[in-house]
C-alpha cells in the first residue's frame, strides 16, 4: 500500500491563510498542477475565498458582512464556467406554455378577492344603515321640543298606578313562564245577548287611497266601557251562581296578550267569597288604544305633543269609535236581541253594539263568565254573522317608514307587517276579543290624518276583513297559550284570601306583580282632571254644521267611552 504523508502545517502569525512564503512541497506532491475542477459537470469552486478584503467586508458586500467570505458572485472563474455552460444549452421544445384549463389567471385572482369584497359590501351597507338612522333621528328631532330624546331602548316608562308603601307584594311572575302555559277550553255557551246591531255597509270594502272617504264624527251616540262589578247583568249572573270568575273581554284580552305588552297596565282583582272579579281601576287607561307600543322608534315624552303616547292613545280611541259607527248602514233597521242595552237610559241614542255574556268551563267546579262585544251584523246567504270593527291609525309616515297612501294598493302586506311590528299588542288584543266573542269577521280600517300635524281631521283609506282564527295563526297567537295564562292567574288568585288585589305590569321589566291592597283602595283617591285644550271638543263651524261634520266629543257621562278614561 502506498503511504500518504501529510506533512507539517505552516503557521501564519500575520493573518489568515497560508504564509506568503510557502513551505517546501512534499516529496510525493505533483508539480505544476493547477487547482481547478477535473470535470466541467462538477460545479466545484473555492469553499471559502480568503483573498477578499476581510478586514473591510462591507465595501464588497454591504448587505451582510459575515457572508462576504462565501460570496462567489463576483468570481471571474465561476462566471467563465457559467458562460461556457450557457453556450452549450439548446432549447428542445419551442411551443408556448399551455393555457390554464379554467381561463386566464386574473379570474382566479378575482375569486381570491371575493371574500374581501363581500366584507366591503357589508361595511358599506352598515354605513348606509347608520346614515339612514341618523337621518330619521334628525327628522324626528326637528318635530319635537326640548333636548334630544334617547332611543326606545333607553326610554323610561312610568307605572300605570302608583305603588303605595302600605301595599304588600305577594308574587311576581316573569313573562318567560307564560310562554310555556297551555290550556284548552270547550266551546262557550251564550247566557244572554243584549243590545242592538246595525248591518255593515259593504261599499266600504271598495275604498282605496285614491277614493278615500272622510271620517265622520258621531257626537250624539254614546259609548259605554263599564267595568265588571258595575255591570248589572254580571251582578245578576253572580247572584244566580252562574259562574265563579267574572271579567270583560278587554280585561281578558289584556291578560291573554300580556307577554306582548310594553307599557304598564293594571287590573284590580276582588275575591268575594268563592267568587273572583277582574275589574279595571277608576281612571285606568285600559280601554285606551296604544299606538306604536312595540316600535323601536321613540315617541315624544311631552304629554302636550300631538304625537306623544298619551295623545295618540286618545286620538286612536276617538278614531276607533267613529270608524265603528261610520261603516254601518244607518237606515234605522237594527238587529235586536233578548234584552236592550243594559247601560243606556230611556230615549238615549247609543252606538251599535251587542253584548254577548258567555260562559267557559275552566274545570269541573269553576266557570268563567265574560261580557264580549261585537259592533255589527251581516247577512250572507241567509246566515247571520257577527263583525268586530277596529281602526289602525297613521299619524306620521316618517315614524313607521311606510306611507299608506303610496303602499296600501300595491304593497298592503308590507303595511300590515309594519303595523304588526309596531302595534303587536294592540292587534293581538283585537284578535283575542274577536275570538272571545266568536265573531265571524274582524274588519280592520286604515285611517290616516289629513295632514300629519292635524290630529282632528282624518280619512279612511281602506277597509280589510279577516277571519279571526286565520288572522290569529298569521300573527302567531296561540289560543291554548292564551287560556293557559288566564287559567294560571285564576288558580293563583283563588288561593288568596278574601280581599282586594291589584295585578300590575312592571313598567321596565317583562313581568307582572300581585299586590295586596286595602279594601278602600282606588275608590276615593281618583280625581278627574280636565282634558287639555287641544283635546277638548271644538265648537263646529257654520260650514261643518251645515255639512253634517260637527266635531265629536268623547262622551260626557261617566260610563261613556274614553272621557272616563282620560
Amino acid at each position: 500500500m502506498v503511504g500518504f504523508e501529510v506533512g507539517a502545517v505552516p503557521f501564519n502569525s500575520d493573518g489568515w491563510g497560508p504564509p506568503e512564503t510557502p513551505a517546501p512541497l512534499l516529496s510525493n506532491h505533483p508539480t505544476n498542477v493547477p487547482f481547478a475542477p477535473f470535470n466541467r459537470s462538477e460545479k466545484l469552486g473555492r469553499i471559502a475565498d480568503w483573498t477578499r478584503n476581510y478586514n473591510n467586508p462591507s465595501r464588497n458586500n454591504p448587505r451582510n458582512p459575515s457572508d462576504a467570505v462565501f460570496d462567489f458572485a463576483l468570481d471571474d472563474s465561476s462566471a467563465a464556467l457559467a458562460a461556457d455552460d450557457d453556450s452549450t444549452f439548446r432549447l428542445v421544445d419551442g411551443k408556448p406554455p399551455p393555457r390554464p384549463k379554467f381561463g386566464p389567471k386574473w379570474r382566479f385572482q378575482q375569486q381570491r378577492q371575493l371574500p374581501q369584497r363581500r366584507d366591503e359590501e357589508v361595511e358599506a351597507k352598515k354605513r348606509e344603515a347608520e346614515k339612514e338612522r341618523a337621518r330619521r333621528d334628525r327628522l324626528y328631532n326637528l318635530n319635537r321640543s326640548g333636548a334630544n330624546m334617547p332611543r326606545r331602548e333607553a326610554a323610561v316608562f312610568k307605572s300605570s298606578v302608583d305603588i303605595q308603601p302600605e301595599w304588600t307584594m305577594l308574587d311576581q311572575i316573569p313573562f318567560s313562564t307564560f310562554s310555556k302555559l297551555s290550556f284548552s277550553v270547550p266551546d262557550p255557551e251564550d247566557l244572554l245577548v243584549c243590545g242592538a246591531l246595525e248591518t255593515y255597509d259593504r261599499t266600504y270594502d271598495r275604498i282605496n287611497p285614491k277614493n278615500e272617504k272622510r271620517l265622520e264624527r258621531f257626537k250624539n251616540r254614546n259609548f259605554f266601557k263599564v267595568t265588571t262589578t258595575d255591570d248589572p247583568v254580571i251582578r245578576r249572573l253572580a247572584n244566580e251562581d252562574k259562574a265563579t270568575v267574572f271579567a270583560t273581554d278587554s280585561i281578558l284580552s289584556t291578560l291573554m296578550c300580556a307577554p306582548r305588552s310594553v307599557y304598564s297596565w293594571d287590573i284590580v282583582i276582588q275575591r268575594v267569597g268563592n267568587k273572583l272579579f277582574f275589574d279595571k281601576r277608576d281612571g285606568s287607561q285600559l280601554d285606551l288604544l296604544s299606538v306604536n307600543e312595540t316600535s323601536q322608534e321613540p315617541l315624544p315624552e311631552a304629554k302636550e305633543d300631538i304625537n306623544s303616547a298619551y295623545s295618540l292613545s286618545v286620538e286612536a280611541a276617538y278614531i276607533n269609535q267613529n270608524f265603528s259607527q261610520q261603516v254601518l248602514v244607518r237606515d234605522g233597521n237594527k238587529v235586536t236581541f233578548e234584552e236592550p242595552n243594559p247601560f243606556a237610559g230611556e230615549g238615549e241614542e247609543v252606538a251599535s253594539v251587542a253584548y254577548r255574556y258567555r260562559r267557559w268551563k275552566l274545570d269541573d267546579e269553576m266557570y268563567l263568565v265574560a261580557r264580549c262585544e261585537v259592533q255589527s251584523a251581516s247577512e250572507v246567504k241567509g246566515q247571520r254573522s257577527f263583525l268586530t270593527l277596529n281602526a289602525l291609525n297613521e299619524f306620521d309616515p316618517k315614524y313607521s317608514g311606510v306611507d299608506w297612501r303610496k303602499k296600501l294598493e300595491t304593497q298592503r302586506g308590507a303595511v300590515l307587517a309594519t303595523e304588526l311590528k309596531n302595534n303587536a299588542n294592540k292587534l293581538a288584543k283585537w284578535t283575542a276579543q274577536a275570538l272571545l266573542a266568536s265573531a265571524d269577521v274582524m274588519k280592520l280600517g286604515y285611517v290616516s290624518r289629513v295632514h300629519p300635524r292635524d290630529h282632528y281631521n282624518h280619512v279612511i283609506l281602506s277597509v280589510v276583513g279577516y277571519k279571526p282564527r286565520e288572522f290569529a295563526t298569521q300573527i302567531n297567537l296561540n289560543t291554548s297559550n292564551m287560556w293557559g295564562i288566564v287559567k294560571s292567574i285564576v288558580d293563583l288568585c283563588m288561593k288568596l284570601n278574601e280581599g282586594k288585589y291589584v295585578l300590575v305590569k312592571d313598567p321596565s321589566k317583562p313581568q307582572v306583580r300581585i299586590y295586596e291592597v286595602p279594601a278602600d283602595a282606588f275608590e276615593n283617591d281618583y280625581v278627574e282632571e280636565p282634558l287639555p285644550e287641544d283635546e277638548q271638543v271644538q265648537p263646529p263651524t257654520e260650514e261643518e254644521a251645515n255639512g253634517g261634520e260637527a266635531l265629536a266629543t268623547v262622551s260626557d257621562a261617566e260610563d261613556k267611552a274614553v272621557d272616563a278614561e282620560v
